[in-house]
């Protein structure tokens, strides 16, 4: 299955829940980024591969604004979530001309541990961006990006380029590599079974007989 096929196969079918739930069973309890890494818009959705960034807290103008930071968006690649984190989150870490560059470039959205900024210009781009909230302040003067394409911790998350990262309206989470076939797997299994648990719920099976019978709930 090619990334295309693997993205449109999680837009369609699978669920944050769901994959939780499998990353769990596998003894992966601490995969979803923090809980208030929220969409800008209940329908957008997240999957691609990370792209992690890493920022840190400055203090005045600096002699490179921004850091690395159109480094890093100018080697984005189709298909890659731009997840940034560090820092204090005193700024909007993310804006309008990072999301057209991004987009421009064919990633498939950010996940940002901190706050965003030009909402109305980012949400007329139709483009999935999953942030802390809304906060104009600059972060020009405020924070820079020190390394990119690098592994990076969010929350109890630990992040490696590559890695497999999903967000819905229910939060976002990350799929190592090592366990992406069998997450995959498990969760098309039991999110298909979910799907006929609920048709006996709605046909009036009791929720202990339906337990009982599939094991799902």
């Amino acid at each position: 299955m090619t990334d295309a096929e693997l993205f449109d196969l999680f837009r369609s079918e699978l669920y944050t829940p769901v994959v939780g739930d499998i990353l769990d069973t596998l003894g992966l309890v601490h995969q979803f980024l923090p809980q208030p890494i929220q969409p800008m818009q209940t329908h957008m959705k997240l999957i691609g591969r990370a792209m992690p960034v890493l920022m840190i807290d400055v203090y005045g103008t600096q002699a490179q604004p921004f850091g690395k930071l159109t480094e890093a968006l100018d080697q984005l690649e189709p298909g890659d979530i731009y997840i940034a984190s560090g820092g204090a989150m005193r700024c909007a870490y993310w804006g309008e001309i990072l999301t057209a560059t991004a987009r421009q470039r064919g990633a498939n959205g950010a996940a940002i541990n901190g706050y965003h900024r030009d909402t109305p210009q980012i949400l007329e781009q139709e483009w999935p961006v999953f942030s802390r909230g809304r906060f104009a302040a600059d972060s020009g003067v405020r924070t820079k990006v020190i390394d990119y394409r690098c592994p990076i911790e969010v929350g109890q998350v630990a992040i490696q380029p590559g890695d497999l990262v999903f967000g819905d309206l229910d939060g976002v989470l990350v799929i190592p590599r090592a366990v992406e076939q069998e997450v995959v797997d498990r969760a098309l299994e039991k999110a298909r079974g979910e799907k006929l648990v609920r048709r006996e719920i709605d046909a009036g099976m009791s929720s202990t007989d339906a337990f009982l019978k599939y094991g799902i709930l």
